[in-house]
């Protein structure tokens, strides 16, 4: 399999490793019971539509049953197949099946992720009286909390407190990670208190909201408050999310012998079964720079699981250049290629990092080259790199035609943070009074829908330091939408010293 990522539906694109990690899963859980979920599972890589696939399931004679579909929904959505997982509710509803209430939630959420906030408030507007009820609004305020939709959010959230169904704990938990994902993690100890009075018990995952919420306000001592809670209370509670949790904590802080300690009770919790765990292990005892113990737990996930997929390589490789162990990341990087069934270009992208981090540029191209021709891509971040690289060595030339390769690789409507990297070429062009190049970087730029009112101000101040007028700036500015502020107004005088439109005509 050479592609790497495969398109579903119009709605998103959807990895092939997480295809190859849900066939993984069903052969590891289901065994010969998982026939029709492999079905569904390729069909991110053959291509088609639930409804498709199940049809020819049920011409062959064989039976769909409600449960067994809804073991496919759970599993599809866990990796993050969520068009198919509702294309599946929409080939049951067409046969007449009966919906609990937790299954209208469960569709909500799928609606919101593959067709937008609108869709889903558009379904449960038509959901009947009944069905509008704690299961539902549950799931609408999640898709608000998720979009980070503040306002919509907590005025639902007093609908549902006025309606008697708020006092939950998923309910504050969602409220609580609104806030997180907000940069407001100060906001979250008041929930917790505003749970305990309504006597509303804290899960552990609201545990370890509130451990991550002191994390981020720098109160190591409050983090290990509430850990100390939990174990007095009750130690069943802590599972191995909270040690992980803690670890990551202690690791952000540079504790790390306080990180290990941690890390020893989450791989007793996780045991030898739970691929995740690894994941997380592999991770963290990278951030305390314990090479020995990041190829321990990488020897025990592969002795227990039979199958290693993309996502278990790339923890790896990404520990690996963590810890800056070229040589070992150069080995699991020719292993994984020598066997893996469908070619990921962010293990790619791991090998590229890490080699151009050494000033390895030939062996950094080597892995793009063998890339493009077995991956078609997306290829923006690795070009991305190879940008930084050549910035770093004053190579502006060679630096922005990795640019110009990264915009020609991003889809239509799309942005990414490049910001960084574009302050260091306009600095090179002024600093070199570079007028053509800086108007080169601007047509590129525009070309991805890219400019705004920071790089034209940045435009502008280049063709000052190079003593040029530019004549007709304003226009182009207003042409591109920007807004002209203040300063922005004060440096066009300069530049464009014939522009009337900033004039005052009097008519006598």
């Amino acid at each position: 399999m050479k592609t790497s990522r495969v398109f579903s539906g119009g709605a998103r694109w959807i990895s092939t490793a997480a295809v190859e990690e849900a066939a993984v899963a069903v052969k590891h859980h289901w065994g010969k019971q998982g026939q029709l979920y492999q079905r569904l599972s390729a069909l991110g890589i053959s291509g088609g539509t639930a409804g498709q696939a199940l049809n020819e399931y049920t011409r062959e004679g064989r039976i769909a049953k409600k449960p067994e579909l809804e073991r496919c929904i759970k599993e599809l959505r866990k990796y993050g197949r969520y068009h198919h997982a509702l294309e599946i509710f929409e080939w049951m509803e067409m046969r007449d099946t009966s919906f609990t209430f937790r299954d209208y939630a469960i569709r909500l959420d799928l609606v919101s992720k593959v067709r937008g906030i609108a869709a889903a408030e558009n379904y449960f507007s038509s959901l009947s009286k009944p069905a509008k009820n704690k299961f539902t609004y549950g799931a609408l305020l999640n898709c608000y909390c998720n979009e980070k939709m503040i306002d919509k959010a907590l005025a639902l959230f007093k609908k549902m407190d006025d309606m008697n169904i708020a006092s939950n704990t998923l309910t504050y938990n969602n409220l609580m990670s609104l806030y997180m994902r907000l940069g407001q993690p100060e906001k979250v100890p008041p929930l917790i208190e505003e749970m305990r009075q309504r006597n509303i018990p804290p899960s552990t995952f609201s545990f370890n909201l509130l451990m991550q919420s002191y994390s981020c306000l720098n109160d190591i001592e409050g983090v290990e408050r509430v850990f100390n809670e939990m174990m007095d209370g009750n130690e069943k509670e802590c599972d191995w999310t909270t040690y992980s949790n803690l670890a990551v904590v202690y690791v952000k802080a540079g504790l790390h012998e306080k990180a290990e300690s941690a890390l020893i009770k989450l791989e007793e919790k996780i045991g030898p079964a739970n691929r995740l765990g690894h994941h997380y292990l592999m991770s963290l005892y990278a951030g305390t720079s314990n090479l020995g113990e990041v190829l321990r737990v990488w020897n025990s996930l592969k002795t227990n699981f039979p199958t290693i997929p993309n996502m278990s390589y790339l923890i790896f490789l990404q520990a690996l250049a963590k810890l800056n162990d070229v040589d070992g990341l150069r080995r699991c990087f020719e292993e994984w290629k020598s066997s893996c069934s469908s070619y990921d270009i962010r293990l790619a992208n791991a090998a590229i990092g890490a080699y151009l981090k050494n000033d390895m540029l030939v062996a950094a191209e080597s892995v793009l080259h063998e890339a493009m021709k077995r991956s078609k891509g997306p290829f923006f971040w690795s070009w991305d790199m190879f940008m930084a690289f050549f910035l770093k060595q004053n190579q502006v030339g060679s630096a922005l035609k990795c640019l110009k390769e990264a915009i020609s690789d991003v889809k239509d409507n799309e942005r990414h943070p490049i910001s960084v990297s574009l302050d260091k070429f306009l600095k090179y062009f002024e600093e070199e009074r570079d007028v053509d190049g800086a108007e080169e970087l601007c047509q590129m730029l525009k070309m991805v829908n890219h400019l705004d009112s920071k790089f034209y101000h940045s435009l502008i101040q280049i063709y000052i330091t190079a003593g040029k007028p530019v004549p007709d700036m304003r226009r182009r500015m207003e042409e591109d939408g920007i807004e002209i502020n203040s300063e922005i107004e004060n440096l066009l005088e300069r530049v464009c010293p014939n522009d009337l439109t900033s004039q005052t005509v009097t008519l006598e």
